[in-house]
C-alpha cells in the first residue's frame, strides 16, 4: 500500500483509508461503477477505462461515476490491449463486469495481466459466476435474485415483490465485490499473489438470505410469502394506509414496542392475544382501522420519542428533509442532483463527496503512476 495522500475528511489531517490505492475499472454495467465509487469516497485513486465514444453513460449513472479519472481505451485494438497492460503493470485492483471468457478473448484475462502485475487483486464481477450451468446465460438482477431464493420470499402472497435492484446487482454483487477487494488488500503486497475474486451476483444474494435458509432448515420459516414475521406475515411488521393516501411502516416486533404501538393507536386492551396466529387477521384489520383515522404525518406526531418502531414511508423527495437524514447529511444536493454521501463514518467524521469525473488522456495516468 503506497503512501500518497488524498482527500482529508472534515477533521484536518486524517487521510482516506484507501489513500494511495490504485484502481483500474473497467467499463460495466451496476454493482461494478457503484463499488467503484465507494473505493473512490474511500480515497482510492480509480482510473475508468471505457470505449471511444461512451461517454454518454454519465447520463444514466450521474453522481455514481464520481470521483473517477476517466480515459478512452480501445481493448479490441493492439495497441489499446498494450496501454491497459502497462496501467495494470503499476495498479493494485483491476475489476471488470465482462461476460466470463471475454477478457481472456481480448487476451486481458488474469493470466495477461499477472504477467505484468502477480500482486494485482483481479476482481470479476458477474450474475453467474466465472463457472456453472448458468455462467454464458443473460440476465439482470430480477433472475439471480429469483433462482437464489430470494424474490419468491418477497412481496405479497399473490405475486413476489420487485426490490428495485438492489438486492442482486448492489446487495449482492457490488457489496460482495467490495468484501473481496479489501480482503484482498488487507492483505500485505508481498503476500498477494496472483489474486482472482470470482463474484456473482446469484451467490452473494444468497449469502444475504442465510438467516432465512437457517430458520427454514430449522422449521421456523414458512416457503410462503406473508407467513412469516419479517414477510408480512404478522400485522406488527407491515405497512398501513393514512387518512391521506400515505403509507406508515410498523416494525414492532418485540412486546414491549408492540405494547408502545397499540397504546398510540388508541387500541388498549380491546385486542385479541398476539401469540395465536388466528387472531392476526383481527389485528389487522384493527391496526388498519386505526392508521386510515389519522394523516401520515399526525401519526409521527403522534409517535414522536416513542419506542414502536414506527416510522413514515418516504418518498425521495421527502426522505432528503427528514431531520434525522438532514442532522446527518445522509442526502446531499448537489447541483439539483440527490447524492447520498459517502458511508460509513469514520472517527464521528463523514467523508466529502469525491469530485466530478474528469477526463484524461492515457499517458498523463501513465505518468502519474510512475
Amino acid at each position: 500500500m503506497r503512501n500518497e495522500t488524498s482527500q482529508n475528511v472534515s477533521s484536518p489531517g486524517s487521510a482516506k483509508p484507501l489513500a494511495g490505492i490504485r484502481v483500474l475499472e473497467i467499463e460495466a454495467l451496476g454493482p461494478v461503477p457503484w463499488a467503484c465509487m465507494i473505493l473512490a469516497d474511500l480515497g482510492a485513486d480509480v482510473v475508468r477505462v471505457e470505449r471511444p465514444g461512451s461517454r454518454a453513460m454519465k447520463d444514466t449513472y450521474g453522481s455514481v461515476l464520481r470521483g473517477r479519472k476517466r480515459v478512452e481505451i480501445d481493448l479490441k485494438s493492439d495497441s489499446g490491449r498494450e496501454q491497459l497492460l502497462a496501467l495494470a503493470g503499476k495498479a493494485d485492483v483491476l475489476v471488470e463486469g465482462m461476460r466470463p471468457g471475454v477478457m481472456e478473448r481480448l487476451k486481458l484475462g488474469p493470466a495477461e495481466v499477472f504477467e505484468r502485475n502477480s500482486r494485482i487483486v483481479f476482481g470479476r464481477m458477474t450474475g453467474w459466476g466465472q463457472e456453472g450451468p448458468l455462467a454464458q446465460q443473460a440476465g439482470h438482477d430480477i433472475n439471480y435474485i429469483a433462482v437464489s431464493g430470494v424474490l419468491d420470499s418477497i412481496g405479497t402472497a399473490e405475486k413476489p415483490a420487485i426490490p428495485l435492484n438492489l438486492i442482486g446487482d448492489f446487495g449482492g454483487g457490488g457489496c460482495f465485490l467490495l468484501i473481496g477487494v479489501l480482503a484482498a488488500l488487507a492483505r500485505p503486497a508481498h503476500q498477494r499473489h496472483e489474486t482472482v475474486i470470482d463474484c456473482a451476483m446469484v451467490d452473494g444474494a444468497a449469502v444475504l438470505m442465510s438467516l432465512m435458509y437457517s430458520r427454514y432448515s430449522m422449521g421456523q420459516w414458512v416457503p410462503q410469502r406473508e407467513s412469516n414475521p419479517l414477510d408480512g406475515g404478522v400485522p406488527w411488521y407491515d405497512t398501513y394506509s393514512t387518512q391521506d393516501g400515505k403509507r406508515v411502516a410498523v416494525g414492532a416486533l418485540e412486546r414491549k414496542f408492540y405494547d408502545n404501538l397499540v397504546s398510540g393507536l388508541g387500541l388498549g386492551d380491546s385486542l385479541p392475544e398476539r401469540d395465536d396466529g388466528r387472531n392476526w387477521p383481527a389485528i389487522r384489520r384493527a391496526f388498519a382501522a386505526a392508521f386510515a383515522t389519522k394523516t401520515r404525518d399526525q401519526w409521527v406526531e403522534v409517535f414522536e420519542g416513542v419506542d414502536a418502531c414506527f416510522s413514515p414511508v418516504l418518498s425521495l423527495t421527502e426522505a432528503p428533509r427528514h431531520p434525522h437524514l438532514k442532522d446527518r447529511g445522509t442526502v446531499l444536493n448537489e447541483g439539483g442532483e440527490l447524492i447520498p454521501a459517502p458511508a460509513p463514518l469514520f472517527g464521528g467524521k463523514r467523508f466529502p463527496i469525491s469530485g466530478s469525473p474528469v477526463f484524461r488522456r492515457v499517458s498523463d495516468i501513465e505518468a502519474e503512476w510512475l
